[in-house]
């Protein structure tokens, strides 16, 4: 499996502690056990509230795609390397949770742990039968202090955990408890969660929800009086005789019928009296609407938006993307990974590197150097880069495995080695008049699984750049390459592609690299106009080197059209094959 690229560290906040018969001083003393009388309300407006619980679930979701891989601190201190398959932390990484299928429901069940109570266990048991552990993610409500040992609820079953020593490491054969929060900024042991500052909110939030239940019900109750002159009467009951008709008790009735039976009669028909004959000319309908049926309508809303930005990720995980292009999509979904999955993945992966992972490798050199770290690339949207992929390949700056993958393909559609060398013998042999007529056919009419261009290819890879591109020819065409993205990242900054709340981190990016950051799709390198007036000094550059200025436009354009919308930076190494051979003759 290809090794992940190396990240670089990442300031965590977060906190993780193993069980031990340490204990927290009461009230006499100077600490005090944390406050967890909020995490009870917390998980009952998970049960009740559907956004808790579609923001609980989408982290959840968006965690188990991650994937765990033993790291090698660098000497920098910032940058983590993968640590080589072979090295006992690549073992011990491997083994986490059973493997791959174990560690992405381990990560998962996180999720909602880590934004409604703040915290959750895991718990780390030797197998009953055979060699390896059970791993398990608990909430704090499953886990209970017994005297000197904790007791964890598994499956319906208690389970002791001994308290561990704080001192030593090394492999136990008894349960491990392992408690993972996020800390409270103003007490470290207390968790934190987006849930906890939203408590006033979501009850506000339900007496809101109960309101608009109320009015629904309101409405199947009565559809209001209807005044009608005297003299036409309600059929008097057995009860009543020959009474008049009593107005309560025909409300009670009709009131009990539509709640019973939303879809009778009694829901929709309203309820008739007598009036003085008279009156006719005022006969009216009553109804006993509320100006406060709307507005609680419009609060549920402005709470529930309040609740959504009060998340750690945009509020359209939420609220929805219903104005928003994929384009504003794939900004939003980059821009809750960073700030709402990988900080609680930092979390996770910290209390296995301080818990788990350094603890057995205790004693072993450098062990306080390696660590467990997440691969996000999976949860990352990227856009199609196969046609640039090939012109690269062609260049020779990329490898074969490369292209591949950029493709759509891996590796088990390599070619043999039989195959190259049938290959090889065949470039080897120059080819007749009408063999190249052949292959020239086959090369116009073969479909590459790559973006579909009409135009010819008559870009040119640097290892067949001709005599005629000298050094100050490629030296002045990478500087207007690097001007030309330069004024296109500059727009950029303004378009849809770069929402408001990127536009400080983008303000750090060079312009010319800010398209590797930002998606742009194709045709929207046109639609916002990102090469318009890119080209000031083209036309001088072009004669002074004796090059055809309007091909050398459009050679260039094309190429940095393409850098653009599949997000790659220019480099050198990519100057000649921008160039057409076309553009080598004398200006006019």
């Amino acid at each position: 499996m290809m090794a992940p690229a190396a990240p670089p560290r990442r300031v965590i906040t977060a906190a993780a502690s193993r069980y031990t018969s340490r204990k927290l001083k009461g009230r006499g003393g100077q600490s005090k056990a944390p406050d967890s009388g909020w995490q009870e309300r917390a998980w009952a407006f998970y049960d009740s509230t559907p956004e808790v619980r579609f923001a609980a679930q989408w982290i959840s979701g968006a965690m188990s795609a991650a994937t765990l891989y033993a790291g090698y601190l660098a000497d920098d201190g910032k940058t983590i390397e993968p640590a080589p398959d072979n090295s006992r932390a690549a073992e011990i990484v491997a083994a986490i949770a059973g493997g791959p299928e174990g560690q992405a429901q381990l990560l998962g069940r996180f999720g909602p742990h880590l934004v409604v109570p703040g915290e959750g266990w895991i718990v780390v048991r030797p197998k009953k039968e055979g060699d390896g552990q059970d791993w398990h993610v608990l909430s704090v409500q499953e886990m209970r202090q017994q005297g000197q040992k904790l007791v964890a609820e598994i499956d319906g079953e208690p389970v002791e955990i001994p308290p561990a020593d704080p001192d030593g490491g090394g492999e136990d054969t008894d349960p491990i408890g392992i408690r993972v929060w996020q800390p409270h900024p103003r007490r470290f042991l207390e968790a934190d969660s987006p849930v906890r500052a939203s408590l006033g909110l979501l009850e506000e939030l339900h007496l809101l929800n109960a309101a608009v239940a109320a009015i629904a019900r309101s409405r199947l109750t009565g559809r209001g009086v209807l005044l009608v002159p005297q003299g036409t009467r309600f059929p008097s009951t057995p009860v009543q005789g020959d009474a008049e008709d009593d107005l309560i008790e025909v409300f009670m009735e009709v009131a009990e019928t539509a709640y019973r039976e939303p879809e009778s009669a009694a829901a929709t028909v309203p309820i008739i009296l007598e009036v003085p004959a008279e009156h006719i000319a005022a006969i009216k309908r009553l109804t006993f609407e509320s100006d406060f049926d709307e507005l609680a309508l419009k609060l549920r809303e402005e709470a529930i938006r309040r609740f959504a930005t009060g998340l750690d990720t945009p509020a359209e995980v939420v609220l929805g993307m219903g104005g928003i292009n994929h384009w504003g999509a794939w900004a939003l979904k980059e821009e809750a990974v960073t700030l709402g999955v990988q900080p609680r993945l930092d979390i996770v992966s910290h209390a296995l590197t301080t818990q788990w992972l350094r603890p057995l490798l205790d004693g072993e050199p450098d062990a306080d150097r390696y660590v467990v770290a997440t691969d996000t690339a999976g949860l990352r949207v990227r856009g199609n880069r196969s046609q640039t992929a090939l012109e690269v390949f062609k260049a020779g700056a990329i490898s074969a495995a490369a292209l591949r993958r950029e493709t759509g393909f891996d590796e088990s559609d390599a070619p043999t080695a039989e195959e190259e060398a049938a290959r090889r013998r065949a470039e080897e042999q120059p080819p007749g008049p009408e063999d190249g007529q052949d292959q020239e056919q086959q090369d116009q009419e073969t479909d590459v699984p790559v973006d579909e261009t009409e135009g010819e290819p008559d870009t040119l890879p640097a290892s067949a750049t001709p005599a005629g591109l000298s050094p100050a020819v490629l030296e002045a065409a990478d500087s207007l390459i690097w001007t030309a993205l330069a004024a296109a990242g500059s727009k950029l900054k303004k378009t849809p592609a770069c929402p408001r709340s990127e536009r400080s981190r983008a303000r750090e990016i060079e312009p010319a690299r800010l398209h590797t950051v930002l998606r742009v799709e194709p045709a929207q390198v046109e639609q916002w106009r990102l090469l318009d007036g890119a080209w000031p000094r083209l036309p001088e550059v072009a004669a002074r080197h004796g090059l055809d200025p309007e091909c050398l436009a459009a050679s260039l354009d094309t190429y940095c059209r393409e850098l653009i919308a599949a997000g790659i930076e220019h480099s050198w190494d990519l100057t000649p094959g921008a160039l057409r051979t076309s553009c080598l003759a004398v200006a006019a």
